[in-house]
């Protein structure tokens, strides 16, 4: 069996796959709530536990939203260390490896079936050319996917961390907001569920929500796109605005520095959730708005990832070849 695995700010999937030539077929998984377990090694246990039979271990690949460096990583939301000693520890196998998150779910992209992604712009796919991944969550993701002797080849990256750039004087009055309040302007702090919460606040500066009251709560983010979705709040609405006009633009400087002429995919569990906003157009008005950029832009393939545990998969996909290397 192979063991995957997705360690999220937010939740944890666990998956045991089998082997299989296409893609691995997934057998069991489970999904925890990362907050409720003092570290990873716990929720192994759970998931050891929930399976409710023996199995055995020959490969595990487990992406972690935070940078990886050798066999250990650190979770950048919750301050966790993880270590792949840990997981050889528990299941016996030498054949162990950590991803960043974004990393694991580029792994998948090549075995997503045509009803797990949403086409935003057919393009003119390049079977020569590289591919990026950018994925909203509870955080900001980003990947490469470069084109090595033919293959597609997943590469890491802390881009959701990288500085914010504004495009119009409305988003130059944002950034002096998050220079304020956090001492820099980084994209992650807008485009994220934080994020959209930093925007809400942004927009309603001077007026009062009249329907999201609490930002405390897990489900403030979604209370304010579900909001913004149904025109109940004119404050939402833009916030809500905004966040897809920027995410589409950060989409497009992404899609420029891998030169992702193979594809752009979008994953995680954001903009599933905002199909509409994302389809009326303004994402890919701000993804191809980059002159003298703008043709090869408009010749990108960009797909909206449906699949929601496609980093769990990409981290099997990626199991599945330790054993192949050997």
């Amino acid at each position: 069996m192979l063991l995957a695995g997705d360690v999220g700010g937010t939740k944890t999937l666990l998956g045991l796959f089998e082997l299989a030539e296409a893609r691995p077929d997934v057998r069991v998984s489970h999904s925890y709530p990362t907050n409720d377990f003092p570290s990873f090694t716990a929720i192994l246990d759970a998931f050891a536990r929930d399976v409710h039979q023996p199995f055995r271990v020959t490969a595990a690949a487990v992406g972690v939203a935070g940078p990886v460096l050798g066999r250990t990583a650190r979770l950048t939301n919750i301050g966790w260390d993880i270590s792949a000693d840990e997981v050889t520890a528990r299941f016996g196998t030498t054949h162990v490896a950590l991803l960043n998150d974004l990393e694991a779910m580029a792994h998948s992209v090549e075995v997503l079936g045509p009803d797990e992604v949403m086409s935003l712009q057919d393009g003119h796919p390049r079977s020569d050319g590289n591919a990026v991944v950018i994925a909203a969550g509870t955080g900001l993701g980003q990947a490469y996917l470069y084109r090595i002797q033919g293959h597609l080849r997943a590469v890491p990256s802390e881009g959701g961390h990288a500085d914010f750039a504004a495009r119009t004087d409305r988003e130059l009055e944002l950034v002096r907001l998050l220079r304020d309040t956090y001492g820099r302007a980084e994209v992650e702090q807008v485009l994220s569920g934080p994020g959209l919460l930093n925007l809400h606040r942004f927009t309603h500066r001077g007026g009062e929500c009249t329907v999201v009251d609490d930002l405390s709560t897990p489900d403030a983010p979604a209370r304010v796109s579900q909001s913004a979705l149904g025109g109940r709040c004119q404050f939402c609405v833009e916030a809500l605005r905004m966040f897809v006009s920027a995410y589409g633009a950060e989409a497009g400087n992404l899609a420029l520095r891998g030169v992702a002429s193979a594809g752009v995919y979008v994953g995680g569990g954001i903009a599933p959730k905002i199909l509409r906003a994302i389809q009326n157009g303004s994402f890919m008005e701000a993804f191809r708005s980059k002159p003298p950029m703008s043709d090869l832009l408009s010749r990108m393939p960009v797909k909206v990832i449906l699949k929601s545990d496609a980093g769990l998969l990409g981290a099997a996909v990626y199991a599945q070849s330790l054993l192949a290397s050997t």
